[in-house]
Protein backbone atom coordinates (compact mmCIF):
# COMPACT_ATOMS: atom_id res chain seq x y z
CA UNK A 1 0.00 0.00 0.00
CA UNK A 2 1.35 3.41 -0.96
CA UNK A 3 1.42 6.49 1.24
CA UNK A 4 -1.49 7.93 -0.75
CA UNK A 5 -3.52 4.79 -0.15
CA UNK A 6 -2.74 4.78 3.56
CA UNK A 7 -4.12 8.28 4.05
CA UNK A 8 -7.60 6.81 3.66
CA UNK A 9 -7.02 4.15 6.35
CA UNK A 10 -8.75 4.67 9.68
CA UNK A 11 -7.26 2.82 12.63
CA UNK A 12 -9.41 2.09 15.71
CA UNK A 13 -7.67 2.09 19.06
CA UNK A 14 -8.97 -1.44 19.73
CA UNK A 15 -11.03 -3.31 17.15
CA UNK A 16 -13.10 -5.72 19.23
CA UNK A 17 -15.40 -6.55 16.33
CA UNK A 18 -12.56 -8.06 14.33
CA UNK A 19 -11.14 -9.80 17.42
CA UNK A 20 -14.47 -11.49 18.12
CA UNK A 21 -15.14 -12.27 14.45
CA UNK A 22 -12.25 -14.75 14.53
CA UNK A 23 -14.01 -16.87 17.17
CA UNK A 24 -17.63 -15.97 16.38
CA UNK A 25 -18.82 -19.56 15.71
CA UNK A 26 -17.41 -20.79 19.02
CA UNK A 27 -18.93 -17.81 20.85
CA UNK A 28 -22.30 -18.59 19.28
CA UNK A 29 -22.02 -22.23 20.41
CA UNK A 30 -21.17 -21.14 23.97
CA UNK A 31 -24.16 -18.80 24.04
CA UNK A 32 -26.45 -21.55 22.75
CA UNK A 33 -25.21 -24.03 25.35
CA UNK A 34 -25.97 -21.65 28.23
CA UNK A 35 -29.40 -20.86 26.82
CA UNK A 36 -30.10 -24.58 26.57
CA UNK A 37 -29.45 -25.41 30.23
CA UNK A 38 -30.61 -22.06 31.71
CA UNK A 39 -28.23 -21.99 34.69
CA UNK A 40 -27.28 -18.35 34.24
CA UNK A 41 -25.65 -17.94 37.67
CA UNK A 42 -23.39 -20.69 38.97
CA UNK A 43 -23.69 -22.87 35.89
CA UNK A 44 -21.10 -25.54 35.02
CA UNK A 45 -19.21 -23.21 32.71
CA UNK A 46 -18.08 -21.13 35.71
CA UNK A 47 -16.26 -23.99 37.41
CA UNK A 48 -14.85 -25.12 34.06
CA UNK A 49 -13.41 -21.69 33.32
CA UNK A 50 -12.01 -21.39 36.84
CA UNK A 51 -10.12 -24.67 36.36
CA UNK A 52 -8.87 -23.63 32.92
CA UNK A 53 -7.73 -20.19 34.01
CA UNK A 54 -6.00 -21.46 37.15
CA UNK A 55 -4.09 -23.99 35.03
CA UNK A 56 -3.21 -21.28 32.49
CA UNK A 57 -1.76 -19.07 35.26
CA UNK A 58 0.09 -22.00 36.79
CA UNK A 59 -1.72 -21.87 40.14
CA UNK A 60 -4.06 -24.15 42.01
CA UNK A 61 -7.12 -21.94 42.50
CA UNK A 62 -9.22 -19.43 40.58
CA UNK A 63 -12.41 -17.77 41.78
CA UNK A 64 -14.58 -15.96 39.25
CA UNK A 65 -15.94 -12.63 40.48
CA UNK A 66 -17.91 -9.73 39.05
CA UNK A 67 -15.00 -7.50 38.01
CA UNK A 68 -11.33 -6.76 38.56
CA UNK A 69 -11.90 -4.10 41.20
CA UNK A 70 -13.88 -6.55 43.32
CA UNK A 71 -11.10 -9.10 42.82
CA UNK A 72 -8.56 -6.76 44.42
CA UNK A 73 -10.84 -5.82 47.30
CA UNK A 74 -11.75 -9.44 47.99
CA UNK A 75 -8.09 -10.48 48.06
CA UNK A 76 -7.31 -7.77 50.60
CA UNK A 77 -10.31 -8.67 52.75
CA UNK A 78 -9.46 -12.35 52.46
CA UNK A 79 -5.94 -11.59 53.68
CA UNK A 80 -7.32 -9.66 56.65
CA UNK A 81 -6.20 -6.26 55.36
CA UNK A 82 -8.56 -3.54 56.57
CA UNK A 83 -8.98 -0.51 58.84
CA UNK A 84 -5.74 0.72 60.30
CA UNK A 85 -3.64 -0.83 57.54
CA UNK A 86 -1.73 0.80 54.69
CA UNK A 87 -1.22 -0.75 51.25
CA UNK A 88 1.63 0.40 49.02
CA UNK A 89 0.61 0.93 45.39
CA UNK A 90 2.13 2.79 42.44
CA UNK A 91 0.54 6.14 41.71
CA UNK A 92 0.68 5.34 37.98
CA UNK A 93 -2.28 2.98 37.81
CA UNK A 94 -5.98 3.06 37.08
CA UNK A 95 -7.95 4.53 39.96
CA UNK A 96 -9.54 1.12 40.68
CA UNK A 97 -6.38 -0.07 42.45
CA UNK A 98 -6.72 2.67 45.04
CA UNK A 99 -10.50 2.27 45.18
CA UNK A 100 -10.15 -1.40 46.10
CA UNK A 101 -7.80 -0.55 48.96
CA UNK A 102 -10.25 2.03 50.30
CA UNK A 103 -13.19 -0.35 49.88
CA UNK A 104 -11.37 -2.86 52.06
CA UNK A 105 -11.09 -0.13 54.72
CA UNK A 106 -7.34 0.38 54.34
CA UNK A 107 -5.35 3.41 53.18
CA UNK A 108 -3.54 3.48 49.83
CA UNK A 109 0.07 4.59 50.16
CA UNK A 110 0.94 5.96 46.71
CA UNK A 111 4.58 5.77 45.63
CA UNK A 112 6.53 6.76 42.54
CA UNK A 113 7.46 4.60 39.59
CA UNK A 114 10.57 3.58 37.68
CA UNK A 115 11.47 6.29 35.11
CA UNK A 116 12.03 3.75 32.31
CA UNK A 117 9.19 1.24 32.75
CA UNK A 118 6.72 3.48 34.66
CA UNK A 119 6.02 0.50 36.93
CA UNK A 120 6.29 0.37 40.72
CA UNK A 121 9.77 1.42 41.88
CA UNK A 122 11.03 -1.08 44.49
CA UNK A 123 13.18 1.57 46.18
CA UNK A 124 10.21 3.91 46.50
CA UNK A 125 8.16 1.04 47.89
CA UNK A 126 10.88 0.23 50.42
CA UNK A 127 10.96 3.85 51.57
CA UNK A 128 7.19 3.78 52.11
CA UNK A 129 7.11 0.74 54.40
CA UNK A 130 6.01 1.70 57.89
CA UNK A 131 4.47 0.15 61.00
CA UNK A 132 0.99 0.14 59.46
CA UNK A 133 1.99 -1.37 56.11
CA UNK A 134 0.17 -4.67 55.48
CA UNK A 135 0.55 -5.29 51.74
CA UNK A 136 2.09 -4.22 48.45
CA UNK A 137 0.09 -4.25 45.23
CA UNK A 138 2.36 -4.77 42.23
CA UNK A 139 0.51 -3.39 39.21
CA UNK A 140 1.43 -5.02 35.90
CA UNK A 141 0.70 -2.04 33.69
CA UNK A 142 0.53 -1.85 29.86
CA UNK A 143 0.91 -5.65 29.50
CA UNK A 144 4.32 -5.68 31.19
CA UNK A 145 5.17 -7.07 34.64
CA UNK A 146 6.28 -5.19 37.74
CA UNK A 147 9.74 -6.02 39.15
CA UNK A 148 8.58 -8.98 41.18
CA UNK A 149 11.93 -10.28 42.43
CA UNK A 150 12.88 -7.19 44.45
CA UNK A 151 9.27 -6.63 45.49
CA UNK A 152 8.99 -10.20 46.72
CA UNK A 153 12.23 -9.79 48.69
CA UNK A 154 10.87 -6.56 50.21
CA UNK A 155 7.56 -8.18 51.12
CA UNK A 156 9.26 -11.20 52.68
CA UNK A 157 11.65 -8.99 54.64
CA UNK A 158 8.79 -7.12 56.31
CA UNK A 159 6.19 -9.89 56.44
CA UNK A 160 3.88 -8.18 53.92
CA UNK A 161 1.39 -9.66 51.49
CA UNK A 162 2.38 -9.22 47.84
CA UNK A 163 -0.66 -8.92 45.57
CA UNK A 164 -0.62 -8.72 41.78
CA UNK A 165 -2.95 -6.34 39.98
CA UNK A 166 -2.78 -8.24 36.69
CA UNK A 167 -5.75 -6.58 34.99
CA UNK A 168 -3.56 -5.56 32.03
CA UNK A 169 -1.25 -8.57 31.87
CA UNK A 170 -3.10 -11.80 31.07
CA UNK A 171 -0.42 -14.28 30.03
CA UNK A 172 2.61 -12.02 30.55
CA UNK A 173 5.69 -13.71 32.00
CA UNK A 174 8.42 -12.74 34.45
CA UNK A 175 11.48 -15.00 34.42
CA UNK A 176 9.38 -17.53 32.52
CA UNK A 177 6.46 -17.60 34.97
CA UNK A 178 3.05 -16.22 34.11
CA UNK A 179 1.33 -13.47 36.00
CA UNK A 180 -1.05 -14.83 38.59
CA UNK A 181 1.58 -17.04 40.19
CA UNK A 182 4.11 -14.39 41.19
CA UNK A 183 2.69 -13.22 44.53
CA UNK A 184 0.33 -14.32 47.28
CA UNK A 185 -2.65 -13.80 44.98
CA UNK A 186 -3.55 -11.95 41.80
CA UNK A 187 -6.55 -10.00 40.60
CA UNK A 188 -7.60 -10.11 36.95
CA UNK A 189 -10.18 -8.06 35.08
CA UNK A 190 -12.10 -9.39 32.09
CA UNK A 191 -13.44 -6.02 31.01
CA UNK A 192 -14.03 -6.26 27.22
CA UNK A 193 -10.94 -4.21 26.34
CA UNK A 194 -8.54 -6.50 28.24
CA UNK A 195 -6.37 -9.06 26.45
CA UNK A 196 -8.71 -11.72 27.83
CA UNK A 197 -11.98 -9.83 27.66
CA UNK A 198 -15.56 -10.91 28.26
CA UNK A 199 -18.59 -9.52 26.44
CA UNK A 200 -19.41 -7.58 29.59
CA UNK A 201 -17.74 -7.32 32.97
CA UNK A 202 -15.96 -10.02 34.91
CA UNK A 203 -12.93 -10.76 37.02
CA UNK A 204 -11.04 -13.45 38.87
CA UNK A 205 -8.86 -14.06 41.90
CA UNK A 206 -6.09 -16.61 41.37
CA UNK A 207 -3.82 -18.05 44.06
CA UNK A 208 -2.07 -21.17 45.33
CA UNK A 209 -3.49 -20.49 48.80
CA UNK A 210 -6.56 -22.74 49.05
CA UNK A 211 -7.69 -21.20 52.33
CA UNK A 212 -7.55 -17.71 50.81
CA UNK A 213 -9.49 -18.87 47.75
CA UNK A 214 -12.16 -20.34 50.04
CA UNK A 215 -12.45 -17.07 51.98
CA UNK A 216 -12.71 -15.07 48.75
CA UNK A 217 -15.37 -17.42 47.42
CA UNK A 218 -17.43 -17.04 50.58
CA UNK A 219 -17.03 -13.27 50.69
CA UNK A 220 -18.08 -13.01 47.04
CA UNK A 221 -21.22 -15.07 47.70
CA UNK A 222 -22.82 -13.02 50.49
CA UNK A 223 -20.54 -14.55 53.14
CA UNK A 224 -22.31 -17.89 52.63
CA UNK A 225 -20.75 -20.96 54.26
CA UNK A 226 -19.32 -23.37 51.69
CA UNK A 227 -21.80 -26.17 51.04
CA UNK A 228 -24.53 -24.54 53.12
CA UNK A 229 -26.89 -22.10 51.42
CA UNK A 230 -28.65 -21.05 54.60
CA UNK A 231 -25.84 -19.93 56.91
CA UNK A 232 -23.74 -16.82 56.40
CA UNK A 233 -20.64 -16.66 58.59
CA UNK A 234 -19.54 -13.16 57.63
CA UNK A 235 -20.75 -10.01 55.92
CA UNK A 236 -19.95 -10.59 52.28
CA UNK A 237 -21.18 -9.20 49.01
CA UNK A 238 -22.62 -10.27 45.67
CA UNK A 239 -19.66 -10.55 43.29
CA UNK A 240 -20.01 -13.55 41.01
CA UNK A 241 -18.84 -14.27 37.48
CA UNK A 242 -22.00 -15.20 35.60
CA UNK A 243 -22.29 -18.36 33.55
CA UNK A 244 -22.51 -16.76 30.12
CA UNK A 245 -19.37 -14.66 30.61
CA UNK A 246 -17.51 -17.72 31.90
CA UNK A 247 -18.50 -19.67 28.80
CA UNK A 248 -17.38 -16.88 26.49
CA UNK A 249 -14.12 -16.46 28.40
CA UNK A 250 -13.30 -20.14 27.93
CA UNK A 251 -13.54 -19.56 24.19
CA UNK A 252 -11.36 -16.45 24.35
CA UNK A 253 -8.79 -18.21 26.54
CA UNK A 254 -8.13 -20.65 23.71
CA UNK A 255 -6.85 -17.85 21.46
CA UNK A 256 -5.16 -15.69 24.12
CA UNK A 257 -1.58 -16.76 23.48
CA UNK A 258 -1.93 -16.22 19.73
CA UNK A 259 -3.46 -12.78 20.26
CA UNK A 260 -0.73 -11.84 22.74
CA UNK A 261 1.90 -12.85 20.18
CA UNK A 262 0.17 -10.65 17.60
CA UNK A 263 0.20 -7.72 20.03
CA UNK A 264 3.93 -8.25 20.61
CA UNK A 265 4.47 -8.06 16.85
CA UNK A 266 2.67 -4.71 16.79
CA UNK A 267 4.92 -3.44 19.59
CA UNK A 268 8.03 -4.67 17.81
CA UNK A 269 7.02 -2.89 14.61
CA UNK A 270 6.49 0.37 16.49
CA UNK A 271 9.88 0.05 18.19
CA UNK A 272 11.57 -0.43 14.82
CA UNK A 273 9.76 2.24 12.83
CA UNK A 274 8.77 5.07 15.19
CA UNK A 275 10.73 8.31 14.83
CA UNK A 276 13.04 9.33 17.65
CA UNK A 277 10.45 11.87 18.86
CA UNK A 278 8.25 9.01 20.13
CA UNK A 279 9.98 6.75 22.64
CA UNK A 280 8.24 3.51 23.70
CA UNK A 281 8.12 2.79 27.41
CA UNK A 282 10.91 0.35 28.32
CA UNK A 283 10.31 -3.31 29.22
CA UNK A 284 12.46 -5.23 31.69
CA UNK A 285 14.46 -7.89 29.78
CA UNK A 286 13.17 -10.55 32.21
CA UNK A 287 9.63 -9.82 31.07
CA UNK A 288 7.70 -11.26 28.13
CA UNK A 289 5.00 -8.60 27.72
CA UNK A 290 1.59 -9.06 26.13
CA UNK A 291 1.08 -5.64 24.56
CA UNK A 292 -2.09 -4.59 26.31
CA UNK A 293 -1.14 -0.99 25.53
CA UNK A 294 1.50 0.51 23.25
CA UNK A 295 2.63 3.49 25.32
CA UNK A 296 5.11 6.05 24.02
CA UNK A 297 6.47 9.34 25.35
CA UNK A 298 6.49 12.51 23.30
CA UNK A 299 7.12 16.19 23.93
CA UNK A 300 4.35 17.08 21.45
CA UNK A 301 1.38 15.17 22.80
CA UNK A 302 -1.28 17.74 22.01
CA UNK A 303 -0.16 18.15 18.41
CA UNK A 304 0.12 14.39 18.00
CA UNK A 305 -3.30 13.57 19.44
CA UNK A 306 -4.92 16.29 17.35
CA UNK A 307 -3.29 14.82 14.25
CA UNK A 308 -4.46 11.33 15.22
CA UNK A 309 -8.03 12.54 15.63
CA UNK A 310 -7.97 14.34 12.30
CA UNK A 311 -6.58 11.24 10.58
CA UNK A 312 -9.08 8.80 12.11
CA UNK A 313 -6.47 7.08 14.29
CA UNK A 314 -7.56 6.01 17.77
CA UNK A 315 -5.46 6.96 20.77
CA UNK A 316 -5.55 7.14 24.56
CA UNK A 317 -3.64 8.39 27.59
CA UNK A 318 -3.04 5.88 30.41
CA UNK A 319 -3.12 7.83 32.70
CA UNK A 320 -3.19 11.65 32.53
CA UNK A 321 -3.71 12.20 36.28
CA UNK A 322 -1.65 10.10 38.72
CA UNK A 323 -3.69 8.64 41.56
CA UNK A 324 -2.06 10.73 44.27
CA UNK A 325 -3.40 13.86 42.51
CA UNK A 326 -6.94 12.54 42.02
CA UNK A 327 -9.57 14.52 43.97
CA UNK A 328 -11.11 11.25 45.18
CA UNK A 329 -8.07 10.57 47.32
CA UNK A 330 -7.58 14.04 48.79
CA UNK A 331 -8.03 14.12 52.52
CA UNK A 332 -6.54 10.68 53.06
CA UNK A 333 -3.87 10.62 55.75
CA UNK A 334 -0.31 10.37 54.54
CA UNK A 335 0.74 10.46 50.90
CA UNK A 336 -2.19 11.80 48.88
CA UNK A 337 -1.39 15.12 47.22
CA UNK A 338 2.37 15.03 47.71
CA UNK A 339 4.79 15.25 44.79
CA UNK A 340 5.82 12.08 42.98
CA UNK A 341 7.86 13.63 40.16
CA UNK A 342 8.54 10.66 37.88
CA UNK A 343 4.88 9.78 37.47
CA UNK A 344 3.84 13.43 37.21
CA UNK A 345 6.31 14.14 34.41
CA UNK A 346 5.36 10.98 32.52
CA UNK A 347 1.65 11.77 32.78
CA UNK A 348 2.20 14.92 30.73
CA UNK A 349 3.97 13.08 27.89
CA UNK A 350 2.55 9.58 27.45
CA UNK A 351 0.27 8.51 24.60
CA UNK A 352 -1.16 5.06 23.92
CA UNK A 353 -1.12 3.94 20.27
CA UNK A 354 -3.47 1.42 18.62
CA UNK A 355 -2.47 -2.14 19.52
CA UNK A 356 -5.21 -4.55 18.43
CA UNK A 357 -4.10 -8.14 17.81
CA UNK A 358 -5.77 -7.88 14.40
CA UNK A 359 -3.96 -4.65 13.47
CA UNK A 360 -2.11 -5.21 10.21
CA UNK A 361 1.06 -3.65 8.86
CA UNK A 362 -0.84 -1.10 6.78
CA UNK A 363 -2.65 0.17 9.88
CA UNK A 364 0.53 0.28 11.95
CA UNK A 365 2.34 2.16 9.20
CA UNK A 366 -0.56 4.60 9.00
CA UNK A 367 -0.06 5.34 12.69
CA UNK A 368 3.65 5.90 12.07
CA UNK A 369 2.87 8.18 9.10
CA UNK A 370 0.80 10.46 11.33
CA UNK A 371 3.54 10.54 13.97
CA UNK A 372 6.15 11.45 11.36
CA UNK A 373 3.91 14.25 10.11
CA UNK A 374 4.16 16.07 13.45
CA UNK A 375 7.77 15.18 14.27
Amino acid sequence: MTLADRTAVTVPFLDLRSVHAVVRPALDDAWAAVLAHGRYVGGPEVAAFEREFAAYCGVGQAVGVANGTDALELILRGLGVGPGDEVIIPTNTFVATGEAVCAAGAIPRFVDVDPDTLLLDPDAAADAVGPRTAAIIAVHLFGAVAPMEPLRALADRHGLALVEDAAQAHGARYDGRRTGGLGHAAAFSFYPGKNLGALGDGGAVVTDDTALADRVRELADHGRRRGDRDHHDQIGRNSRLDTLQAALLSVRLGTLDAENAARRRVLAYYREHLPATCVPVAVDPRVEPVGHLAVVRTERRRALTEAFTAAGVGWGVHYPVPCHLQPAFTGLPGPAGRQLPVAERAAERIVSLPCSPTLGEDGIERVCDVIRSVS
